[in-house]
């Protein structure tokens, strides 16, 4: 097990369903990231920016951008992460991606589609939470508007670290601040919060603030509105497991379960 944990999340002013300059951008950032970086995040359909066009962005598991994640990954001995269009069995998914070094993959797919922009018209909802197990971490990744909904992210699983990537508009984001927020405090668990910047071509504006928090709800690091660069963080699981054994509050959650 790795006690600490060094993690980078990209914001970028994502260009519209063009995945050539997106994927340029992100390969450029990462080459000046230092040696010792364990975990890369990038944002919600960080290739094409969050389009309801699925037909003209979407690529298979062995497609382009999933393998340059794997090139990534093996290159800077890091393991990336992030959201993209994947066709799948006729179907098209807001699939997270988790790339390890070693090139294994594991995926989530969104579970809560976004009604108000028409998502659960045009992709196909996930039906299961998934935890990922990296270097004694347990990672629960998840998509922005599944920030919204406190009983999925519920962490009966006992992890340690929830990531959110999004597409979050300016127009919400005081809601974004502080949901990221009270999901860390009341699962004790670290999030990581990377959001995009810039104006699509439905002219919705996102203003970035993405965030790293620790189990308090103390920002670690953060980017203001309309920032591209990185938010960095190296996170302890010692400290973490200090703080719950000694305020004990997950062990008092409720028993229930859910239905997808």
């Amino acid at each position: 097990m790795k006690n600490d944990l060094k993690i980078v999340g990209i914001q970028a002013d994502l260009v519209w369903e063009n995945s050539t300059k997106n994927i340029a951008f992100f390969e450029q950032e990462i080459k000046k990231l230092a040696s010792d970086i364990d975990l890369i995040v990038l944002p919600e359909m960080f290739a094409s920016g969050f389009t309801m066009n699925p037909e003209n962005v979407a690529e298979k598991m062995d497609g382009f951008t999933v393998s340059w994640m794997q090139k990534i990954a093996f290159e800077k001995q890091t393991a990336i992460c992030g959201s993209l269009v994947i066709s799948d069995d006729a179907n098209f998914y807001n699939r997270f991606i988790f790339v390890f070094p070693s090139g294994k993959i594991e995926t989530y797919d969104k579970r809560h589609s976004f009604t108000l922009a028409g998502e659960d018209k045009v992709y196909t909802s996930g039906s299961k939470k998934i935890i990922i197990e990296f270097k004694g971490w347990k990672i629960c990744p998840l998509i922005c508007y599944d920030l919204r909904f406190p009983v999925w992210a519920r962490n009966s699983e006992n992890y340690d670290l929830l990531l959110f990537v999004a597409n979050w508009p300016i127009a919400r984001i005081k809601a974004w601040d502080t949901l990221l927020k009270a999901r860390a405090i009341e699962n004790m668990s670290y999030v990581v919060g990377v959001n995009r910047t810039g104006t699509d071509a439905n002219n919705y504006e996102y203003s970035g603030n993405s965030l790293i928090i620790d189990y308090l709800g103390e920002e670690l690091s953060a980017l203001g509105e309309n920032e591209v660069g990185n938010i960095t963080a190296t996170i302890f699981k010692d400290k973490q497991v200090n703080v719950r054994e000694k305020l004990g509050f997950l062990n008092d959650m409720d028993t229930f379960s859910v239905e997808c």
